[in-house]
């Protein structure tokens, strides 16, 4: 058993180790979070959105250990194929899109009756565009149309288009983008013209898109002080949960809170977990970044050290947002947490994404001696 996973699982092992810890919380969580409800809407079957969600967990961590199998320097070819696709999927979203939980962010794929949500689609493959050209541009870095006007044009573009339907995810992304512009050393009266350009975008996508009033009223209200209902239920959850937690399956919030197994999931684990369980969450996720600059270390390749900086930082920067909302630091936003949550395309390109950055951490991959070698019959 130990040479098959050896054989078949590449690079940083403990990325892997903290995937499937986050997929095993991630499951007690989301059960927890909606047996009541599937007992109401399943005629009580409790393990209805269980099996559900663990199916999409295992597909995720498929999706992962295939990426990881292969050369991330492949990943870039792909990357402006899939963001000319998002441009009409987040369009079309934006007009026609299915209204999910009081808002527009997905697509019914005809026949099989699936959502897909395209902005999963665009952040992924708008970093690893990002990456790529800041990487083959590192001798113009200083050229405005060659390099500049290219990466700006399409992250404003993608992050524009978002912010139609989710401003929140919008504003996420272009913060990621603004931190690879700097370290990839773009010169700092670009970035700011590009914060001024970014800065117009949200004002002009709370004006024409679908939660331009609602942004601006949680806007308005955190500023006030006032606490909002679904922020006064996860201070309750907190409050109870206290050092230890109340026991796996014994919240009592989750009858309350607006959307426990998505965007409030964080409170329900407070609540069962207590503060340890919450910090321990949090660790998980530093270490992932931490281990992702680890591979930055050890990678030589540009466009590797761009990549994992991008996707580590997507990640974590989403999962530290939601935990701020959980405890009332920042305004009710509709980012879920990582791995955590549960979630549908959302789930696949968490996986994609990671597998993408322990692909960096394999190092380049040379198919042609892999291809000999398997014709001599080794194991690799």
């Amino acid at each position: 058993m130990q040479k098959f996973l050896q054989n078949k699982i590449k690079g940083d092992i403990v990325i892997w180790g903290i995937v499937i810890l986050l997929s095993l919380i991630s499951t007690l969580a989301v059960y927890s979070a909606t047996s009541s409800l599937a007992y109401r809407q399943m005629q009580g079957n409790t393990e209805y959105y269980l099996l559900k969600h663990l199916f999409l967990v295992i597909m995720s961590i498929l999706a992962m250990w295939l990426i990881h199998n292969l050369d991330y320097r492949y990943f870039s070819g792909l990357s402006k194929i899939g963001l000319w696709i998002s441009i009409p999927l987040l369009l079309f979203t934006w007009k026609h899109g299915s209204n999910i939980n009081e808002a527009s962010r997905w697509i019914t794929i005809p026949l099989i009756n699936k959502t897909f949500q395209p902005s999963d689609l665009a952040q992924f493959t708008l970093i690893i565009y990002l990456a790529n050209i800041l990487s083959k541009k590192q001798n113009k870095i200083l050229s405005l149309y060659e390099t500049f006007i290219p990466i700006a044009g399409w992250s404003t573009l993608i992050c524009g288009l978002i912010a139609l339907t989710n401003l929140s995810t919008a504003i996420l992304i272009f913060v990621t983008c603004l931190i690879l512009m700097f370290i990839a050393r773009i010169p700092l009266k670009f970035i700011s013209a590009y914060v001024l350009v970014g800065f117009i975008v949200v004002i002009f996508a709370l004006g024409i898109g679908q939660r331009g009033s609602t942004a601006i009223n949680r806007i308005k209200s955190y500023i006030k002080g006032e606490i909002s209902f679904q922020t006064k239920q996860s201070y309750i959850a907190i409050a109870s949960g206290g050092l230890y937690g109340n026991g796996p399956g014994k919240s009592i919030q989750r009858n309350f809170l607006p959307h426990p197994y998505s965007d409030f999931i964080y409170a329900v684990l407070i609540e069962e977990y207590g503060l340890l369980g919450a910090c321990f969450i949090l660790f998980l996720y530093l270490l992932l970044l931490y281990r992702s600059i680890s591979i930055i270390n050890e990678t030589k390749n540009i466009f590797g050290i761009l990549l994992t900086v991008g996707l580590s930082l997507l990640l974590v920067l989403q999962a530290i947002i939601n935990m701020s909302v959980v405890v009332g630091l920042v305004p009710v936003t509709g980012l879920t947490l990582p791995f955590v949550s549960m979630g549908g395309t959302s789930l696949l390109f968490t996986g994609m994404t990671i597998g993408a950055i322990i692909s960096v951490s394999r190092g380049e991959i040379d198919y042609n001696i892999k291809l000999k070698n398997n014709k001599k019959g080794y194991n690799l």
